[in-house]
């Protein structure tokens, strides 16, 4: 099985890609939806317990491997409440992957950085101050 991003757009292809290169995932299917401000505060009240938008929440569905084709999950952006979109996608994707800034000792956020300056981005996504 290879990487299916067939329910990625085209513009978060090349971001996706490299992200996922970057942790050495080579198979599975991951969708990104791009949606509007009422839909990312909705989804975020129900999963996480927060009545506020945000920019990206992350979804993860097979998080052990089995038989059968691999579901990394969904990624969810806002563009209204992104700071940059590529940045935000590669912040959830690596969430998809197990990775957790609210927990670690700051290496998803330092990968984070390493793959969108490898894109030529500046990385410029800030971390809520209230984290959980």
């Amino acid at each position: 099985m290879t990487l299916e991003l067939e329910d990625v757009p085209e513009r978060f292809r090349p971001a996706v890609t490299r992200t996922l290169g970057e942790i050495e995932v080579t198979e599975g299917h991951l969708a990104i939806e791009v949606v509007g401000e009422e839909r990312i505060r909705n989804l975020n009240r129900e999963f996480r317990g927060r009545d506020e938008a945000t920019d990206v929440l992350s979804f993860p569905v097979d998080e052990e491997s089995g038989p059968g084709p691999v579901e990394l999950g969904d990624v969810v952006i806002c563009p209204e409440y992104c700071v940059n979109e590529v940045e935000a996608v590669v912040h959830g994707v690596l969430h998809l992957c197990g990775y957790d800034h609210e927990i670690d000792q700051g290496e998803m956020l330092d990968l984070q950085d390493r793959i969108v300056t490898g894109m030529g981005i500046e990385p410029e996504m800030t971390v809520e101050a209230d984290s959980e």
